[in-house]
């Protein structure tokens, strides 16, 4: 590293030499040219007073020139990226000049023609620009040359004439590793039409996108706007996906903030830009102020979500992590994540059920944590119809041995990871998510401990979701299977759901349940097509989509909210709370106690018993 060090600097001093010979080359030369200028550029008509004049003047002219330069940091620049900022330090460098180039006049009492201090010192302007923004000019002209007579396979279109699309041209201008040539920019403000960004000619508006595309042979398409509403980004990005061209994105407008937007950073657009949806927003102070300090446990701690909610807490300062699940793969793998990442927290990892009472409680009554949030579930839906006893065993037992463990040993927070499934079920994976809600509003009554649920809908890319499914059809060359053309369902991604759970914990006063906004709900049908499109593919031409009909337990659509519940609105306005439903406590642990005993016997008649307990369930007992 020092070696590597050495050699950086030692590049950066023989370029900063080479740049202070050409200025005192230049510097001399300036002056020189203004004296024979007024001489009418005959040398011998120079007076023998003013050639010793200027022999005497040019030290000191050159002398306090490079010390000006030097403190100006015009020889720390990169040059192939001179702009404005340059400009303005030569600018600055030059006002700095005119005093000490009057006290130089003075104290040596040089008696020189006036035009050659005014031209002397313009030239001298015009060499400093020139010796600096030339090489930056010969490099795009000698690149732009290289690459008309090189075979231009990466065409590219800038979406977005603003800062984040002018970084990226010339980032894309000046590298020497990056083969490809900038086209066209498309840009919606009228004003900009027909104008030159760094050289590249903007060509219209999102509407001539698919025009210019095959105007100018376009192969590659990047979109620069990292401010942009949802909507706009949706709809432009919407328009590109039909013209067939790789798509790439800048991340966001916190990149731009942070002055990281480069071509190393853009990534592939993905189905998540598509879905027309704002940035989750939350407040990170009361995310903190909820989980700093704290020793926190979470159940499920290697699943998607459960992996997720890891990540979060461990970067908001606990005072000490637990991660608990039952699958040893998927805990190992976050504890290494999370203890490459965070050397210095306190990490423990632990292998167990749920199910298991003795387990879930001596972990509780060991670490005494202060926050307990419960992901460890079974969620698979058609899965759980054909085994609906395990759904019973890990949802509602796990959940209710967990909750009891809570309460017993001081708990302050216990939040229950939900599922839209769960309103008005019509599987058993729902049905049993809804009596884990029950069970939570019911602890809440009859203990200390703030006993909330948070309940959302499909996440993007967790383990067992559509998203990866459709990616491994695609790659097999499909068909994609779609159950049924009007399927609609709410999505959301992995660290906005996250994000939002955490900080409805700070909310929770006890008996809430929690409800994301999940914005509008997306056709499975159009996502499926998109991610084709996406994939450089045309649907039902390259990639057919197959039709398969619902399976057992699936709805049409998802609902977040039950009709008796109503909704009460948080600081938030994407965290809602819905109403605790009143009910009688000591029946529903009788009937809690039979259902579990059904389940602990493999009852073939657990569907039957568990839509006795939730009224909203409708299953389908013929399946």
């Amino acid at each position: 590293m020092e070696q590597q060090t050495k050699g950086k600097d030692y590049v950066w001093m023989r370029r900063a030499f080479v740049l202070l010979f050409f200025d005192v080359i230049s510097i001399m030369a300036s002056y020189m040219a203004a004296l024979l200028l007024r001489f009418d550029l005959i040398f011998s008509n120079i007076p023998r007073g003013y050639l010793t004049g200027y022999i005497w003047s040019m030290p000191y002219w050159v002398t306090i020139s490079i010390v000006v330069f030097y403190g100006m940091r015009l020889y720390h620049s990169i040059w192939m990226f001179a702009g404005i900022d340059e400009a303005k330090r030569i600018v600055q460098s030059y006002m700095i000049l005119l005093v000490f180039y009057g006290v130089g006049i003075f104290a040596m009492d040089l008696r020189m023609p006036r035009s050659y201090f005014l031209v002397g010192y313009v030239f001298s302007i015009m060499c400093t620009v020139g010796l600096r923004f030339g090489y930056r000019l010969l490099r795009s002209y000698l690149r732009s040359t290289r690459s008309s007579v090189e075979a231009a396979t990466d065409r590219v279109m800038i979406i977005g004439a603003g800062q984040a699309g002018k970084t990226l041209i010339l980032e894309m201008q000046n590298s020497r590793h990056i083969k490809t040539k900038v086209c066209c920019v498309i840009d919606d403000n009228p004003n900009k039409k027909r104008r030159l960004l760094e050289g590249v000619p903007i060509v219209g508006n999102r509407y001539d996108i698919e025009e210019m595309v095959q105007e100018y042979g376009i192969t590659r398409i990047v979109y620069a706007i990292p401010a942009a509403s949802a909507d706009d980004r949706k709809a432009i990005l919407n328009i590109c996906k039909q013209t067939g061209c790789k798509m790439q994105t800048v991340p966001g407008i916190y990149q731009l903030l942070n002055e990281e937007v480069s071509v190393s950073r853009l990534r592939d657009v993905e189905i998540t830009d598509l879905l027309g949806r704002a940035q989750v927003k939350v407040n990170n102070s009361e995310i903190l102020q909820t989980l700093r300090d704290k020793v926190i446990l979470v159940t499920g701690g290697g699943g998607s979500i459960g992996s997720e909610l890891c990540r979060q807490i461990a970067a908001s300062s606990p005072k000490m992590l637990i991660i608990f699940d039952i699958y040893e793969n998927n805990a190992y793998t976050i504890q290494q994540e999370l203890k490459r990442l965070y050397p210095d927290m306190k990490l423990i990892t632990l292998i167990g059920s749920v199910r298991n009472t003795r387990r879930i409680d001596s972990v509780i009554e060991m670490y005494r944590p202060d926050i307990v949030f419960h992901a460890a579930a079974h969620k698979h839906v058609p899965l759980m119809e054909d085994s609906p006893n395990e759904a019973i065993k890990n949802n509602v037992e796990g959940t209710y041995k967990t909750a009891l463990a809570a309460a017993k040993h001081g708990v302050k927070k216990f939040v229950l990871i939900s599922t839209d499934k769960a309103v008005n079920p019509t599987n058993i994976m729902g049905a049993s998510k809804r009596l884990c809600e029950m069970i939570i509003q019911m602890m809440d009554r009859h203990s200390d401990t703030d006993f909330v649920a948070v309940r959302f809908g499909n996440v993007l890319g967790s383990n067992g979701s559509v998203i990866p499914l459709f990616k491994k059809q695609i790659a097999e060359g499909g068909p994609v299977t779609v159950t049924d053309k009007r399927m609609i369902r709410y999505f959301m991604t992995i660290p906005e759901a996250v994000s939002l759970i955490l900080q409805a914990s700070y909310y929770a006063h006890g008996g809430e349940i929690f409800v994301l906004d999940m914005g509008e709900p997306v056709k499975i049908d159009d996502m499926a097509r998109n991610l084709i499109r996406l994939s450089g593919y045309v649907p039902d031409e390259d990639i057919k989509i197959v039709y398969t009909g619902l399976r057992p337990g699936e709805k049409l659509y998802e609902e977040l909210l039950m009709d008796e519940e109503g909704i009460t609105e948080t600081e938030n306005e994407l965290i809602f709370i819905g109403k605790p439903i009143q009910m009688d406590d000591d029946d529903f642990m009788k009937k809690l106690k039979l259902l579990d005993e059904a389940s602990r016997g493999e009852s073939d008649r657990i569907k039957e018993i568990v839509a006795e307990i939730v009224p909203t369930y409708h299953p389908d007992l013929e399946q």
